[in-house]
This record gives structure tokens, C-alpha cells and sequence, in this order.
């Protein structure tokens, strides 16, 4: 099993590497060339920055079983379509009965700000988004 992280703008890297090391699992960090993250006992793969860039990295080195740390719906949903576990960054796991609404709730907002209707910006992260992520990854990878 090997642990994939969607690394660009992905806030727990650090708890992700960590908790991949401690069970042995490889842990695979994918980012664009704007971004540096290395971690230590984690392999970074940096590709060239384009739409979509890492993300089709991320699908083409997955398999079956493997977990992968993303907050893009449409990115979600391709991984558990090739039958990796997948989870946010806030700790929740993606599922096939979730994956539908959540894409459908993405594609009404892009419709509302299209019209200039904004919605809320997302709550700022916290110490229990760390440890529900925590919790979450640790349960995926037992």
C-alpha cells in the first residue's frame, strides 16, 4: 500500500508523511513546480505546472488499495473509480455514496459564482481538522 498526497496547497503533508512512516507504508508526494516539499522518508514527484498536472500523475502511479490525500472532488472521485481509499484534508473519507452529491454541490457553485453569487469562504483550519484528519488516515492505513 502506498499513500499518495495531492501536495499542492494540501495542509497536512507533514502529519501525512509521518503517519505513512509509521506503519511503513511508501508515502508519495506529487506538487508542481511552484511548489518545494520535500519530507523526510517521502518521495517527491514534481511535475510541470499545467491544469490537472499532478493530479493525472497521482491516477497514473495509483493502485488498487492504495490511499490518496486530496481535496478535489473530480480527483476524489477518479481515485475510487481505479479502487484506492481516499480522504480530505479535514479527515473525510470520500465513498462511492458520497462522491455523486459532492460533486453535484461543486458544480452548483461554479454555476452560482458564473452569475456572481459568492458563497462563504471556507472556516479557517484547526487543531481538530489535524487531528479528524489524523484519525481518519490512521484508520485507512491499519
Amino acid at each position: 500500500m502506498k499513500v499518495f498526497i495531492d501536495a499542492d496547497g494540501c495542509p497536512v503533508v507533514d502529519i501525512a508523511a509521518a503517519l505513512a512512516a509509521k506503519v511503513g507504508a511508501e508515502c508519495i508526494i506529487i506538487c508542481d513546480t511552484s511548489h518545494i516539499i520535500n519530507r523526510e522518508g517521502a518521495k517527491t514527484v514534481t511535475v510541470s505546472k499545467g491544469s490537472d498536472s499532478t493530479d493525472f500523475t497521482l491516477l497514473n502511479m495509483l493502485s488498487e488499495g492504495d490511499v490518496a490525500i486530496t481535496q478535489d472532488y473530480a480527483l476524489a472521485g477518479m481515485c475510487l473509480v481505479r479502487g484506492a481509499r481516499v480522504l480530505n484534508q479535514n479527515g473525510m473519507i470520500y465513498t462511492d455514496e458520497n462522491i455523486l452529491p459532492l460533486l453535484t454541490a461543486r458544480e452548483e457553485a461554479r454555476k452560482l459564482r458564473a452569475r456572481k453569487v459568492w458563497l462563504k469562504r471556507p472556516k479557517k483550519r484547526t487543531a481538530a481538522d489535524d487531528k479528524a484528519f489524523s484519525q481518519a488516515l490512521s484508520e485507512l492505513l491499519k
